[in-house]
């Protein structure tokens, strides 16, 4: 799969939440995060269509996009691209790293108790 880029990936994003959607809808929704110019959103689609990432489909005289790769293909090669490159292959030391850089609130640790009791549960078995 290609890795997309950060600004692929604001994109992609977008899209996910928001499919199908014009390059108009776009780039409105990046506007707010950052300052982009039309012509830079539009050309960042037209690689990502080109590499596989969206299709379109014309509808009047417009175009929509939609993702050709799903949400959870994509987190998970960017994960395991930064486990196996930043934590010698240790998801446990990426979630360790990840969970001291902020304070969980109390349903965050609620939800990581439950999960370890998951994985407890699972090796009972």
């Amino acid at each position: 799969m290609n890795q997309p880029s950060e600004s692929q990936l604001e994109i992609l994003q977008i899209l996910w939440e928001h499919e199908p959607a014009t390059v108009r809808f776009i780039h409105e929704q990046l506007a707010k995060l950052k300052d982009v110019q039309y012509t830079t959103t539009l050309k960042q689609i037209q690689r990502m269509t080109e590499k596989g990432m969206v299709k379109a489909k014309k509808q009047g005289r417009s175009y929509t996009y939609t993702t050709i790769i799903k949400e959870h293909q994509v987190k998970k090669s960017l994960i395991n691209r930064l486990v196996d490159g930043a934590f010698k292959g240790s998801a446990i030391e990426l979630a360790l790293h990840a969970l001291g850089q902020s304070k969980p609130t109390e349903d965050e640790l609620d939800r990581l108790k439950d999960w370890l009791e998951e994985q407890k549960n699972k090796d009972n078995k």
